[in-house]
């Protein structure tokens, strides 16, 4: 009797409570390749949390019950730890391969910028440090174009042939950024260090986003497949990586609050470390 009359007193909170468990469990079932048939280009469980997410969202911003009153706070926080929750769940599940393939052709343009940064990046180094740097990031600038050549080639035209293609190109320019992140390390100027890493770092944010989005489009044999050309793997790089400035990259690009990308990177760069990368 006692859930029953807080039920009825507290109906607000009861039906946020029951939201949060759709869209918990339906991360659960993405995340573990249960998908109850599809909908759309997506499935019924991301269908499902997607609609739990998008509730919650609509109670928090609800202007029928005054902001100052106790827990709101809690409740927007909530709704928007549920929803940066399930935007990765997006990109590794339910995708098809044209929205997979736009949404890195979308990301290109901060390729890009992060790539010219590197290339800059040498002249405020110390000139021991410019020669580290220059050999460390030797073949992102290609690395980097041939990516984007094969996503806008895979968005134009999806086929098994494109695909397999992206799928190795994603691998090559990981490894580059990774490779070049621990030799980045070694330099024997802090600052040189600094602005080093930071460079290196921007274009890592990207790639790994479009890594996921490649994951989302391919098997389960590809995955693995790419995962075991992936000799550096991420774990190895995260200690140098800045995550609040990553966050902040990804925060830009989807026009989310930071705090909200925090919990959508580090959910993201799990689900990679998990996959084998």
């Amino acid at each position: 009797m006692e859930f029953l009359r807080n039920v009825w007193e507290h109906p607000r909170t009861s039906v946020a409570g029951i939201l949060i468990a759709i869209a918990t469990i339906s991360g659960v079932l993405a995340q573990q390749g249960v998908t109850l048939g599809n909908a759309g280009t997506g499935t019924v469980v991301s269908l499902v949390g997607a609609i739990a997410a998008a509730l919650l969202g609509l109670m928090a911003r609800d202007p029928g019950e005054g902001a100052s009153k106790p827990g709101i706070g809690q409740a927007k926080l909530g709704a928007w730890m549920l929803i940066a929750l399930l935007m990765p769940l997006q990109l590794v599940g339910g995708c098809s391969g044209r929205t997979a393939a736009q949404n890195i052709v979308d990301w290109t343009p901060a390729l890009q910028s992060a790539v010219a940064s590197v290339d800059s990046a040498g002249a405020v180094l110390s000139p021991g440090d410019a020669q580290v740097f220059a050999a460390a990031t030797a073949g992102i600038d290609a690395a980097a174009e041939l990516m984007i050549a094969q996503a806008k080639a895979y968005l134009s035209s999806p086929s098994a042939g494109t695909l397999a293609m992206m799928q190795a190109q994603v691998v090559v320019l990981q490894q580059q950024v990774n490779v070049a992140m621990l030799r980045a390390v070694r330099m024997v100027n802090p600052e040189s260090q600094r602005h080093a890493l930071a460079a290196i770092e921007a274009v890592g944010t990207v790639v790994t986003v479009m890594l996921s989005l490649v994951q989302s489009v391919s098997s389960k044999a590809a995955i693995a497949q790419m995962a075991d050309s992936s000799t550096v793997k991420l774990s190895a790089v995260l200690p140098l990586v800045d995550q609040r400035r990553v966050a902040q990259q990804v925060a830009a690009h989807y026009d989310v609050p930071v705090a909200l990308a925090e919990l959508q990177v580090a959910q993201l760069e799990r689900a990679e470390i998990a996959a084998g990368f």
